[in-house]
Parts: structure tokens; C-alpha cells; sequence
């Protein structure tokens, strides 16, 4: 099962994990599957990464510890290097300086935003437990990190600067919202929406692909898809902002 596809800042290829691997899929050419060598990580999960200047990737994967953990190392393959100590912690996004990766720590059953520098250290927190928070992008101006929140009762999309203030809610309708991905354009953010009775973010569901301005406005549905986890938890548009990837599935 192919999930999360990243598109490359070159354009060239996409990234997706399967089976606890993370693969390269080039877009020239017959289609075919590169595994990237990852090391002792061989239970990756959908949550990884290529950063801006397309020479590392970050990868979320359990092996060491028995709980996803975040690490780097470089696009070519290589020995996967530790970012987060506190754990469990799933990658979402990478600044647009390519500093710091904002992603989801799960802490005493709390599942919260946070960022950490690319290279390691402290982590800050972003957000407070109120409800579950998780799936965070950055913008790509750097000024906000979209996430998903069920503060408020459903999933719905919010989102925060990079230092904590201007919280905003942004869609209040009747769906699970999930895993909003702002353009390279700054001009369209993306997202998964479930019908309002699916708790989480499950695969093997009908969902709808959506399209919203920044702000929030004009949510709109692009199609309908039978997917779910696993269609877009990463960032996925393409460097020039024209397109974006995505999986879909077909029931058995």
C-alpha cells in the first residue's frame, strides 16, 4: 500500500512510504518504486518529509524505540539521525528556511503542536490540549502553521503563527477536517474532509478533497475519493503550486 506522497522541490519525483519503507517515484519514465535507504528505520509511518532545498528528508519511524520518533538523513539514503527525545512525535511540515519541522507529540495522551530546529533540541509547544491537535503545515511565507483541532467538536482547521500567537479557527461546517496543506502560491490550502460520524482519521473511507482560500474562505470540494488515511498526510504540492498529489484507493 503506497501512502503520502511528497513532491520534491526539484519536481522530479515523489516520495511515499509502504510496508514501513519510503520509496522515490520518479515522474519520468515508466513508473517504478527507488527504496531509499533508511537504515535500522524499517517501520516508517506516512508522516515524512523532503526539505526545501530537496537535500534531506525527515522520516517518523518506531523501530528504535518502539514509539514514532523523528528523524533525518540525507535524500540519498544514509544512517537516520534523532530529532525529538520526547516521544512519541510525528513530522508534518518543514519551515520554508528549512530550520524547523513542526509535527505532533503525543504527551501523557495529549496530542498537541509542536516545533523543534531541524537539527535537534528543545521543543516548543504550540498549542494547549484542548481537544486533539495534530497534522500541522507551515506556510509558505513562514508567518502561519495550519493544523487540525477538535476543540471545538469536530476536526476543524486552525491555524497559529510559528510563535504561538494569533490563533484562528478557520472552517466551522459539518465535516472532519484534516490535513490542511498550503499552496507554495500562498493563494489555496488543501485538505481531506470525512462525513461528520468517522472518528479519526481512518483509511478505506469516502472522503472529499477540498480547497479553501488561506483565510478560510471559499471551501470548496474539489472530488470525492475512497481513501482517507494515508491520501495527503504530508505536504504534496507540486514546487510550482500547480497541482498537487494524492492516493487514492479502490475497495477490495
Amino acid at each position: 500500500m503506497i501512502e503520502a506522497p511528497n513532491w520534491s522541490p526539484d519536481g522530479r519525483y515523489l516520495m511515499v512510504n509502504s510496508d514501513g519503507l519510503v520509496y522515490r517515484l520518479p515522474l519520468a519514465g515508466a513508473p517504478r518504486l527507488e527504496k531509499i535507504d533508511t537504515g535500522f528505520a524499517s517501520a516508517c509511518n506516512n508522516d515524512h518529509g523532503i526539505s526545501p532545498d530537496g537535500k534531506t528528508i525527515a522520516i517518523s519511524d518506531k523501530c528504535e524505540f518502539g514509539k514514532s520518533a523523528i528523524y533525518t538523513l540525507p535524500a540519498s539514503g544514509g544512517t537516520p539521525k534523532l530529532v525529538t527525545r520526547n516521544l512519541p512525535s510525528y513530522w508534518h511540515g518543514w519551515s520554508p528556511d528549512g530550520a524547523r519541522f513542526a509535527y505532533c507529540g503525543i504527551r501523557d495522551d495529549v496530542f498537541d503542536i509542536y516545533t523543534i530546529a531541524a537539527d535537534g533540541g528543545e521543543e516548543t509547544r504550540l498549542t494547549a490540549g484542548e481537544g486533539r491537535n495534530d497534522g500541522p503545515d507551515y506556510s509558505f511565507d513562514g508567518e502561519w502553521i495550519y493544523f487540525n483541532s477538535s476543540r471545538t467538536g469536530l476536526m476543524q482547521i486552525w491555524c497559529v503563527h510559528p510563535d504561538g500567537s494569533g490563533l484562528q479557527q478557520l472552517t466551522f461546517d459539518n465535516f472532519g477536517n484534516w490535513f490542511a496543506h498550503p499552496s507554495p502560491k500562498n493563494d489555496r490550502v488543501i485538505l481531506i474532509s470525512y462525513a461528520p460520524d468517522v472518528f479519526d482519521h481512518p483509511r478505506d473511507k469516502d472522503v472529499e478533497v477540498r480547497v479553501m482560500d488561506p483565510d478560510g474562505g471559499n471551501l470548496t470540494t474539489l472530488f470525492a475519493l475512497f481513501g482517507g488515511q494515508g491520501t495527503m498526510n504530508s505536504p504534496n504540492w507540486s514546487p510550482d503550486g500547480a497541482a498537487f498529489a494524492y492516493v487514492r484507493y479502490f475497495p477490495a
